[in-house]
Order: structure tokens, then sequence, then C-alpha cells
């Protein structure tokens, strides 16, 4: 033992060593000060008084105003006592006794993990649990409060006869973990109380029953394992329904009495470029994740995925097998055999690492192999689009491209661009689609095999244009584009499965192939002209703009030939003269920014589809507001006008507190079609937020959502949802 003092005071007959003034003592990797110590050699006992802090071996600051311990610190008494622990847990008790077999119990105890208020350090933490004992167990790594009272703001809002925490070492610890609670019309009022289990350093699980006062018990698990190149997550879950007949009868939920689920994720890093992983479920019917609100799986779209990716540095390999999981009440799952079973997709893309003929070569793959068990078809304003036929569909496409840019004295940028694409195609698809009165008038060439190819020489030239002067900076750059190219082979006479979402405007005006995807191919001789702009001031002010047309100047416009899905039906491209497209943007100092895009008719300059936005990054404020026009398009399933305007907000109240709202509106009909508002508090011990959302407009008219969580830190999290309509 080493004793440091102002003054010692040594009595050799009785055996006692007082210390006062300044003590500082160490001994046995015990560090204590304390203004006055006295240590008794014969009992072995050690009582100090005065502002002591006792610093522990493992880290742990003790503060107290009277000690009475062996000198091993094993055992004794505390009077006063605060303990601070490493992971800024803190607990205080009127007093406190130290056991020998490494327990310390404290009586009248008070336990929290909230920093103390720096400016009024006597002011109650945000949260604190009050017991009549706290035993911290050394040797079990616990905390355990015994009658236990919960204080928020100071204010009691629970009670516990006593509650079990791991204490500042462990990092995983098994046992129940705080209950949940759920509302819902058809399943009635639920508790969940979580059980936590460690198996291995690299293994837990958790097991989370859940009693549904409608239905029953449903039992739900999920088994986590690390490895040491990825992880592998379990899920499983069952319940056999107790009151089937609240759903709707005949529906799928009506008709499952035993339901189940099990499912699987996972990812491997094989080496530093590949990956390889999954993530698919498996459930008794159609509806069950959905219906009980399973974490993760009660989408209504669920996407069963087996991929492998690779990425080098002059190449991208990409891999994936899809099933899609549609989860409805239809016992028959009719909206599920209508997608697509993908198996696989692969797509490849390489860039040469050198230069070849002083440009760069590329070359992309695509393989799609799929199938669908039922026609995809609906129509709409009397035009049918058929996104899916029953059979199956196969696809192999290659295609290698060289472009090199010359620079002219005069600074005009010439790019030659050459390319060649081959497919093979095999479609077992029905030769002539037919849905009651509505048969599709295109020239569908049916099942068989088939091959295409595009050859493509183009030229692009821009001429960009510096100006500066004393406060800015532009730069202006016309630009041309021709590309000639053979007519597309097959156009509108195969399946387009990839390809049927299209948008011409200013961000795809440049594109070589403005088609999404590769089941369609852009033919004929296009030329795309426009100028390009942007600006920046010494104000921090930016300027960016685009304004442009393109134009079909030989061989069969793409556009205007009909496929399955109508794909290039009134995109402004189908006439040999396109619509005009622009686009304008305006970057503001202090985070605001504004943006436009807009497609007006060739010929009347009437509005085709509009896009702008208004956003905004502010200290305490962001948000952003979108409006959307698009004008009818019959013949690609758009009758009407579609007009919506969206906002979100975010304000910082202050360090801690925000609120959040966000809104919908469907301006044509007059509705909120989505709306929803949010509060919460972070601090470095507590996470509060609770959220209200609801559809307005959607034929059901319960659907809304609460939700609401409080976590705490070292304790757990109390969460409670409601929700008004279980298919939400």
């Amino acid at each position: 033992m080493l004793l440091r003092a102002n003054e010692l005071v040594y009595n050799q007959d009785s055996q006692h060593v007082t210390a006062t003034g300044g003590v500082q003592l160490y001994y046995n990797r015990h560090r204590m000060v304390a203004q006055r110590v006295e240590y008794d050699q014969k009992t072995g006992r050690v009582m100090a008084t005065g502002n002591i802090e006792l610093i522990e071996p493992d880290g742990n600051r003790v503060y107290a105003d009277s000690l009475d311990v062996t000198d091993d610190f094993g055992q004794g008494f505390v009077n006063s006592l605060r303990v601070e622990t490493t992971d800024n847990t803190r607990m205080a008790a009127e007093s406190a006794e130290q056991l020998p077999d490494e327990k310390m119990i404290l009586n009248n105890g008070v336990y929290t993990a909230c920093l103390p208020c720096a400016q009024r350090p006597d002011k109650a933490p945000l949260w604190q649990v009050k017991a009549q004992r706290v035993i911290r167990d050394g040797k079990n790594h616990t905390i355990r409060l015994e009658h236990a009272r919960f204080e928020l703001f100071g204010m009691p809002i629970g009670y516990v006869p006593f509650i079990t925490v791991p204490d500042e070492t462990v990092e995983r610890k098994s046992g129940f973990l705080f209950p949940s609670a759920s509302l819902t019309d058809k399943l009635g009022f639920g508790t969940t109380v979580p059980y936590y289990q460690v198996i291995s350093p690299s293994m837990d699980a958790t097991l989370s029953p859940t009693y549904y006062t409608k239905q029953g018990l449903l039992l739900q698990g999920e088994v986590r394992n690390r490895f040491e190149t990825g992880d592998h997550t379990l899920r499983f879950a069952y319940i056999d329904q107790q009151s089937s007949n609240v759903f709707n009868a005949g529906t799928s939920d009506a008709r499952a009495n035993s339901r189940e689920m099990i499912a699987s994720k996972a990812e491997f890093k094989i080496n530093p470029r590949w990956t390889f992983g999954w993530n698919v479920m498996l459930q008794s019917d159609n509806n069950f994740s959905k219906t009980y609100k399973l974490n993760d799986l009660n989408t209504t779209n669920f996407t069963n995925d087996l991929y492998l990716t690779g990425i080098g540095t002059r190449n991208y390999f990409d891999l994936h097998s899809y099933y899609f999981d549609v989860q409805d009440a239809d016992y028959n799952s009719n909206a599920e055999k209508q997608q697509a079973i993908v198996y696989p997709v692969i797509d490849y893309s390489y860039y040469a690492p050198e230069p070849v003929a002083g440009g760069e070569l590329s070359f992309n793959a695509n393989i799609t192999n799929m199938s669908r068990r039922k026609d995809d078809f609906y129509t709409e304003g009397g035009f049918a689009r058929y996104r899916g036929l029953e059979g199956s569909y196969s696809r192999m496409t290659a295609e290698a491209e060289w472009k090199r840019t010359f620079t002219t004295d005069e600074g005009l940028l010439v790019t030659p661009i050459l390319a060649a694409r081959g497919d093979a195609l095999r479609s077992t698809a029905s030769t002539a689609p037919s849905f009651g009165t509505s048969t599709y008038a295109g020239d569908f060439s049916g099942s068989g095999a088939s091959t295409r190819y595009m050859l493509t020489a183009g030229m692009e030239a821009r001429y960009p244009v510096l100006i500066t002067t004393d406060h800015a900076t532009h730069v202006i750059e016309p630009i041309a584009q021709i590309f000639a190219r053979p007519d597309e082979q097959h156009a509108g006479g195969l399946p387009n499965e990839d390809a049927q979402s299209f948008v011409f405007d200013a961000t795809t005006l440049f594109d070589r192939d403005k088609f999404s995807g590769y089941d369609r191919i852009e033919g004929g001789t296009r030329a795309n002209v426009g100028i390009r702009y942007s600006g920046n001031f010494d104000n921090g002010i930016g300027l960016r703009g685009i304004f442009g047309q393109s134009y079909q100047l030989a061989g069969l416009n793409s556009f205007a030939t009909s496929d399955l899905v109508n794909a290039g039906a009134e995109s402004g491209l189908e006439t040999n003269v396109s619509d005009f497209v622009t686009m304008a943007a305006i970057d503001l100092p202090h985070g605001y920014s504004i943006s436009t895009q807009g497609r007006f008719d060739e010929k009347t300059l009437e509005l085709r589809r509009a896009d702008a936005s208004f956003s905004y990054n502010l200290p305490r404020v962001s948000g952003s507001l979108i409006y959307t026009n698009i004008q009818p398009q019959p013949e690609y399933g758009v009758a009407t006008t579609a007009e919506y305007l969206k906002a979100s907000n975010n304000l910082k109240i202050n360090q801690n507190w925000s609120f959040a709202t966000s809104a919908t509106w469907d301006i044509q009909k007059q509705d909120v079609v989505r709306r929803g508002v949010g509060l919460s508090y972070a601090d470095e011990c507590t996470v509060f937020t609770v959220a209200y959302s609801d559809q307005p407009a959607n034929t059901d008219p319960n659907d809304w959502t609460v939700t609401a969580r409080l976590t705490f830190r070292t304790l757990g999290d109390v969460k409670v949802g409601s929700t008004g309509n279980t298919t939400n």
C-alpha cells in the first residue's frame, strides 16, 4: 500500500495509521483520495471521510462522504454513495454495503444513464429509476433494481417489482427485453415480450411471442450468425388463428387457420471484389407476413433475391434471381402469378484498360431468363397494355462501343462514336394476345426464336464557350449529335419486360439509346440538338440549364411503333420533330435550391409534362416542395391529367427536439393522398419518437398508422404501434 498525505500519524502501540490532508492511497489497483484516512493494521480496516473519490480497477468511480472497508476493498460500508461507470452510467444511494462475493448493495438507490446538466448539476436527469435496493453483481456482471419506479422529466411513469440489466462490462447478455404493444382491428390488442439469448460469441437469437386478444399466440423468432466473411439471419413465425372469421370472407386471411413463415437473409464477402447473398421468404399463404406486420417482411411486394456481384477496377458483374411475392388478400394469388419469375438476369460491363485507336472501348452484356404463370394485362382509357404474357422469355444481348474526343485549335470538341449490338431471343408466349374485347393490334411475332442486331455510327460536336467577368463565370455549350442506324428489327413484335418505363426529358435528350432497358432498341437516323449552360457568381449563386430538341431524320421511328406496353406512345418522340425539353436550376447561398424541368409541344408549345422543386437546408430548418404535372397519355395508360404537390419539412427546435411533417396533394382530385407528422427527441441517454401518417384518399377509411418509441440507454426501449388497417 502506497499512502501519501500532508500529515501522517503512526501509533505503534495501537497499530493505527492516520493520514490527513490531501490523502492519496494506492493499493491492489485501487486508487482513492480523501480528506482523512485511518488504517487499522490489526483488523485490516480502512476508514475514510471527507470528499472521497475511489477509482476501481475497471475504471468506475465511487464518490462518498464516508467509507469503512477492508484493506483489499472486498467488503465494507459506504455512506452517501455515488458511482460513475466507464459507460457514463450513474448510481447513487443513501448508503451501500460491499460484500465479499463482488456484490455491492445500494440502499434507496437511483440509477440513470443520463449525464448531469452542466448548468444545473442538482437538476433531476431526463429519466431515472429509483429503487429500494440496487444490487451491483461484479461476478455475474449485472445490475438488479428492486421495487423500481421509473421517472421521466421528474414524473413517475411506471413501477416494476424488479429489473435486471447488464453492467458496463457486458456487450451482450441473455434475458428478457422490454415488452411492446400494438392495436389492430382484426388482430386485437397485442403484447410482445421478447427474450434475447446469447448462443456463442458469433451467434445469438431473439424469441418474440405475441399474444393477440382476437387471434391468439403468435410465435416468431430470429437467429443471427456472424462469420468471418459475412452474416446470416434466420426468421420464423407461426400462429393458429382463433378467429379467422373476423377477416373478410373468402380472403387468404379468412381461409387460413394454421399460418407459418420462414425467411433467410445472408451476405458473404467471397473476397474484396466478390459478394454473394440472398434474401428469401416462404410462407403458408400469400398474406401472413403482411397481416401480422412481421418486420421487414410486411411489404405488399416482397422480393425474393439471390445474387452474386463482382466489382473490378475496369469491369462489373451482377447476377440476380428474383421471385416477387405479392402479399394481398386474394386466395388464388392472381397478382403473384402475373409477376415474372427471373432465373436469372446477368449484367456485365467492361472498359478496356488501354486506349484502343486512341479512344475508349467498352463492352456490355445482359442475359435475361424468366417466365410468367399468368398474363399481366390491363386497359386504361380504351387502350390495352400487356405488361407480361404467360410463358417463358429469354434474351441474350452483347454490345460494344468505341468513342474518341478530338479537340480543334478553335476549341470545338468532336467525338465520333461507333457501336455494335446483337440479340438472341426466344419466347413461348401466345401469338395473338386477346383479353375479352381487347386484342393486340401490333405486329407481335409470338412464340419462337429470333435474332436482331443494331449498328450505330454517330458524331457529337460540342463547342463550350467560357465567359468571365469580374464577378462571375459562365460556360455556354451548344451540343449537336447525329446517329445513323438501320431500322429497329422486330419493332413492337417482341415482349417488352425491362423497357416499359420511359420518360423523355432533358436528362435523356443526349442519350444514344433513350429506351430504359434492353428489350427495345432505338433505330433509324436521329439528331439531338441543344444548348447547355452553367454559371457561378461570387455571391455564391449558381445557375444551370439545358434546352433542346430531337429529330428523326430517316428510317423507322422506334417511338412511333406500338409494342405490348406502348412504351413510346405520347412520349414526345413519336413524331419526326420531338417536343421541346428544358431544365433550369438555381443554387442560392445558405442552402436554397430551385429546379424545374418541362416538356412542351413542338407546335403549340403546350405543356406536356412539368417537374419543379424547391428545397432548403438551413441550420435548423430543412425541407422540399415538389410539383409534378403530367398531361393525359391514354395510350400509355394515363387517361387524365395527373398533378401532384408534395411537401416535406423538418424543424430542429433545439439541440434535442425536432419536428417533421409531410403531405402529398392530388391537385386534380383536390384530395390529400398522404400525410404525416412526427416529433422526436434524442440525447446521450434517451431517444423518443412519435409519428402519425394516413392516406385519406384511399378507399379504406381506416388506413392510418400511429407509432411511438421510447428508448432508454442501457435499459432498452418501449414500442407502441397502432394501425387501423391490418393490410396497411
